[in-house]
Formats: C-alpha cells, sequence, structure tokens
C-alpha cells in the first residue's frame, strides 16, 4: 500500500498533488446543493411547527448572514491562489493554533452532520420498508459514500452534480405545483383548501410566542452547513478566481427559490396546524393532497437530498485533514494520497470509521427525530464556530495585509462593520440555544470537544519540542 502513495513532502518535491478535475458546472452544483442541506427537508416540519411563519424571517436572516461568511471567505481565498482550504489563511493570520482548532473541528463539524446524514437516510427508506433496520441501512449508504468519494475527485464531482440536479428540480417542482394548487384553491382529502390566506393569519406568524421563534434557529442554521464547501474545492478546481466568485454570488437566489419560496408553498397548502414536526413536510404536502404517488418520489428526493450531503461532507472531512497533515497538525498518513486518483485514502478510511462508531447511537437514541436534533445541534455549534474563525481571519486580514485588500478584485460588503455584526449575530445564536431542552444538552456537552483539543495541542507542542531539543543536543 505504501509504494502507490506520496507524503506531502514528496508532494513539495513537485511528485503529485490534488488534481485540478472540478470543472465550473461541478463547483456551481456542489455550492447549490451546499445551500440545499438535510435540515430542508428533514428538519423543516419542526422549524415550521415551533416557528410558524416566521421561520420565513429565520430563513432570510440567517442566509443573509452565511452570505457575508462566504463574501469573506472569497476574498481571503481569492488574495492567495495557493490556499487550498479555508483553514490555511486562518493559520497565516491567526497562527497554527487556531488553524489545528478550526480544522479539526470543521472536520468533527462534518463526521457529525454525516451521521445525522446517513440517519436520516435509513428513517426514509423505512417510508418504503418499514421494518428495515435504521443502523444496517445508515450503514450501507455511509459505504456507498465512501466509494463515491475513493476513486477520483471527478467521480465525487459528477456524484454531487447529479444529486444537486435532483435536489434543484424537485424543489423547483414543487414550487410549481404548490403555486398551482393556490391559484386553483386545491382542497385536500382532510378538508385544508391551498391559499395564501394560511400565510397571514396572524395567529400563525409566532403560535409559539418569541422563544418559538428562536427555537427555530439551531436547524436552519445546520440547514446551511455546506454553504462553505466552495472554500474546500478551491485546490481542485479549474478557474477559482473566475467560478469561486460566482458560485458565491448566486446564493442570496437559492436562499429566496429554495428555502423561502419552498417554506411558503409547503404553509400555503397544507396550513400551519396540519404540519408535523416529526415528517418531512416535503412529503406530507403531497400525501395530504390525495398524490401519494408524487409523495414517494419526493421522499426520493429527500434520500438523495441528505446521501448528497452526506456526500459532500466525506469530501469535506477528507481534504480538511489532508490540508491539516499538510501543515504539520495532524498525521503524515492523512497526506498521503493515492498514486492513480491523487485522492487522500488515510483521510477517507479515518473518517469513514469515525462515521461508523457515530450510527451506533442508534442503539442508545432510536428516535430517528430525536438523534437527528442532538447530532444537529453539535453539527450547527461546530459550524459557527467555523464561520467566525473564518471573519476573525478575514479581520486579521485587513489589519495585517491592507494591500491585498486593496488589490482585491472581489471585497467583501461593508468589509470591517459587516463582519463584526455577523459575529455579534451567530453569538446570538448559540445563547438562544439555551432555552431549548435537546439543544442545550447538545450546548452544554460541546466544550469538552474543545478541551480534548486544547489537551492534544499541549501534548503536540511539548513533543515538538522535545524533538527539536533532542535533535540540538545530538
Amino acid at each position: 500500500m505504501t509504494k502507490s502513495l506520496k507524503t506531502p513532502v514528496e508532494q513539495s518535491a513537485g511528485a503529485q498533488k490534488l488534481h485540478r478535475g472540478l470543472g465550473k458546472r461541478h463547483v456551481q452544483l456542489i455550492a447549490i446543493g451546499g445551500a440545499i442541506g438535510t435540515g430542508l427537508f428533514m428538519g423543516t416540519g419542526k422549524t415550521i411547527a415551533v416557528s410558524g411563519t416566521s421561520i420565513i424571517l429565520t430563513y432570510l436572516l440567517i442566509g443573509f448572514f452565511a452570505f457575508m461568511v462566504m463574501r469573506a471567505m472569497g476574498e481571503l481565498l481569492l488574495s492567495k491562489l495557493d490556499y487550498r482550504t479555508f483553514a490555511d489563511f486562518v493559520a497565516d493570520y491567526l497562527g497554527d493554533k487556531a488553524s489545528y482548532f478550526l480544522g479539526w473541528t470543521y472536520w468533527m463539524s462534518w463526521v457529525v452532520s454525516c451521521i445525522a446524514d446517513v440517519v436520516v437516510c435509513g428513517g426514509y427508506i423505512q417510508y418504503w420498508f418499514p421494518n428495515s433496520w435504521l443502523w444496517l441501512t445508515a450503514l450501507s449508504i455511509l459505504g456507498l459514500m465512501c466509494l463515491c468519494n475513493f476513486f477520483s475527485v471527478r467521480l465525487f464531482g459528477e456524484t454531487e452534480f447529479w444529486f444537486a440536479m435532483i435536489k434543484v428540480v424537485a424543489i423547483v417542482a414543487l414550487i410549481i405545483v404548490g403555486i398551482g394548487m393556490v391559484f386553483v384553491g386545491w382542497t385536500s382529502p382532510n378538508g385544508v383548501t391551498a391559499s395564501v390566506r394560511h400565510l397571514t393569519e396572524p395567529e400563525v406568524f409566532l403560535p409559539n410566542g418569541v422563544f418559538g421563534f428562536l427555537a427555530g434557529f439551531q436547524i436552519a442554521i445546520f440547514s446551511f452547513t455546506g454553504v462553505e464547501l466552495v472554500g474546500t474545492v478551491t485546490a481542485e478546481t479549474k478557474e477559482p478566481e473566475k467560478v469561486l466568485p460566482k458560485a458565491i454570488n448566486s446564493i442570496p437566489i437559492r436562499v429566496i427559490i429554495f428555502y423561502v419560496l419552498s417554506i411558503m408553498c409547503i404553509i400555503a397548502v397544507t396550513s400551519w396546524p396540519h404540519i408535523s414536526p416529526d415528517v418531512s413536510p416535503f412529503v406530507t404536502l403531497f400525501a395530504l393532497a390525495g398524490l401519494p404517488a408524487a409523495a414517494a418520489v419526493i421522499n426520493f428526493v429527500a434520500l438523495t437530498s441528505a446521501m448528497s450531503s452526506a456526500n459532500s461532507g466525506l469530501y469535506a472531512c477528507t481534504r480538511m485533514l489532508y490540508g491539516l497533515s499538510t501543515e504539520k497538525l495532524a498525521h503524515s498518513k492523512f497526506g498521503q494520497l493515492s498514486i492513480k486518483s491523487a485522492v487522500p485514502v488515510f483521510s477517507l478510511m479515518f473518517s469513514v470509521i469515525c462515521m461508523i462508531c457515530g450510527v451506533f447511537l442508534l442503539f442508545i437514541i432510536p428516535n430517528v427525530m430525536k438523534l437527528f436534533t442532538i447530532v444537529t445541534t453539535v453539527a450547527a455549534i461546530m459550524v459557527i464556530y467555523s464561520w467566525c474563525m473564518i471573519l476573525l481571519a478575514y479581520l486579521a486580514y485587513r489589519k495585517k495585509r491592507p494591500d491585498l485588500h486593496k488589490k482585491s478584485i472581489y471585497k467583501m460588503p461593508m468589509g470591517i462593520p459587516m463582519t463584526w455584526c455577523t459575529l455579534i449575530f451567530f453569538a446570538f445564536t448559540v445563547v438562544i440555544m439555551i432555552f431549548d431542552y435537546d439543544t442545550r444538552m447538545a450546548l452544554y456537552g460541546t466544550p469538552v470537544w474543545f478541551v480534548v483539543l486544547e489537551i492534544l495541542w499541549r501534548r503536540r507542542k511539548n513533543k515538538q519540542q522535545r524533538s527539536a531539543h533532542d535533535e540540538i543536543v545530538n
């Protein structure tokens, strides 16, 4: 096995690097797919149930600030095209320790997200096979995603392209069908008539008060997990200076189409009282309208969406570990690439093993929605941390390299003031997680991860100091 791999040192000598195998269409669809997460299909029912129509405002707010993070990331990545991921510019401007914490936390956020995604896949498969074992279907999906990432980055790109295309077509179709139902005044078998009045009823805006509105933030943030994926594919993208700005600039229109319009259609057709927090509203919309065959199709789309998110997450995990290894912030094995396909195979296998361990949480918490909520809260907190580190690196960049900012052709709007506003907003979203039991438990447990990182970082530094001392002595 060792003969078919190259170490980071050999790569720097000109042997082998990550292939730039992703074209414009791959990056555009990866960016779109990243903006349509599992949270939209699986978690929207719960967020609408607790937040009512105010969930539309929630998605607009989080979408706006996520876009600001992407603009900051875009300016930084394009300031130096040698950056492989955003962990690289964090190392440049905030130091190795910050990069170590960011890289491993982002890796863990995707490990946790992938666990949630494959568990949800098992739940969707139970729609057709009610007696199937959740843990077995989850592991099967994880194995399939591992194969998609194993052979080449182009295979990953093609797989993600078609996964994202299915999601886009399905959501656009749902919006068109929803508008058509409202236009003709469609009445479902349970007596609900599709109407825009369901969106304007005062009691539906904040049905559970302000705390209900705030409770929707956690799953909404998880829904946007993956929007930063374009920042991990830069090293494998052709013409990043052209492709990256285009992918980032299309985020606002994606938020409006895929989140705002789809949620408006769901509420207008099904009405708020008939939306279950435990079932995907994308599936129930057509079932309530008396179209079970269409509901099965939407269930398939939701399944492919979760598979897409797991596929992207596994990619992000392997590339982040690879980047950490090349910066000597992770074991050198994680920086080894397969000769033929230039895939970080050790990073891939290690990530998959960690995800397999997480899947067995199903034996402890067999309820899909409860496990989904807990796991996605941990992922959301870690994603917020990663986004905030990108913003802090941007502030350091503006202070240390004003010359690069001046030359930039892709500046962040309102620069420093907007960065501070975005940081304050994300701090607020973490604080409000205290008010819900499930999210509070995950919030209290997350600091353990950072304590572990601190211990490992100190051990690593002590080991390096001892090695340096031994070299001097010898």
